[in-house]
């Protein structure tokens, strides 16, 4: 009981930080997809509020990229989508996609003033906004490098450098790490962590990496096998920042061992789930 306190009781003080009950940035309702008789998606519902971190989990296959296609646009289906309460349009995300997709003629520079210079803005202008950040996100001195001179871990965070200075209103991750080595993907996951902090971006991301979710979240939406429903949604309740100390590693592992049952199938009754999120 004493640790459930705890946790309860740092989620109403990170809550109190964001000041109080957030707003509903994203709300999707019964969103479903189907690519002729292949039912992909069979009824999503989920919300994110503002400057809060969530992710989506499931196995391979299960119809997460599906989802942010439809989050983007780029394929239609049926369902609600809205943002700030109105239907949703496209133009409100930043996408950052699976690869890092740097244009290898351009140097790193250009490659992140890339979606400033499509919506228009001229690109010395466009140097001029991206400039500041590059010591925050560990690029310093590699400005006008090119694309194949930079380790992945760099190249994934010039790629999120280049989603984040286009200012939309929320984040888009589709498995950004996924390409990386294990000893690179945990050490971009805690540089991730960590700038979030920083910036308290609205961030949506797509993982089948439970120990990544975990780390990264506010709240995880467990999705089925496809044809993909949420099964659960899990609140993450654990201090931040999420790298110190024995007691949270404790924590984190017990919440990931919890959510690998439910993805390997134990069925386990929904008053048996000690992380489960009940507060909607």
């Amino acid at each position: 009981m004493g640790k459930c306190k705890g946790r309860k009781g740092e989620a109403r003080r990170q809550q109190a930080f964001r000041g109080g009950p957030a707003m509903k940035r994203l709300e999707l309702r019964d969103l479903r997809k189907s690519f002729g008789a292949l039912e992909v998606l069979a009824g999503i519902s989920l919300h994110v509020a503002a400057g809060e971190f969530v992710s989506i989990l499931g196995p391979s296959g299960a119809g997460k990229s599906t989802l942010f296609q439809l989050l983007t646009g780029a394929i239609r289906g049926e369902g609600e989508m809205r943002f700030d309460g109105a239907p949703l349009d496209g133009a409100r995300f930043a996408f950052m996609p699976q690869r890092d997709a740097l244009m290898p003629w351009r140097r790193i520079i250009d490659n992140a003033t890339l979606g400033l210079e499509v919506q228009g803005m001229k690109r010395s202008t466009a140097r001029e906004r991206v400039a500041p950040l590059f010591a925050e996100f560990g690029l310093a001195g590699f400005e006008r490098a090119w694309p194949a001179e930079l380790s992945g871990g760099m190249r994934q965070r010039a790629a999120l450098l280049r989603t984040v200075v286009q200012q939309r209103d929320m984040l888009l991750l589709d498995e950004p790490f996924g390409a990386l080595d294990a000893l690179t993907r945990a050490a971009m996951q805690r540089w991730l962590e960590t700038i979030w902090r920083s910036h308290r971006w609205t961030a949506l991301l797509i993982t089948h990496d439970v120990r990544e979710a975990v780390l990264l979240s506010d709240r995880i939406y467990v999705l089925s096998e496809r044809p993909a429903r949420v099964v659960r949604e899990v609140a993450v309740p654990l201090p931040r920042p999420r790298t110190e100390g024995a007691e949270l590693a404790r924590e984190a592992a017990a919440i990931e061992a919890d959510i690998l049952d439910t993805l390997l199938g134990r069925p386990v009754p929904i008053n048996e789930h000690p992380m489960e999120n009940r507060n909607d």
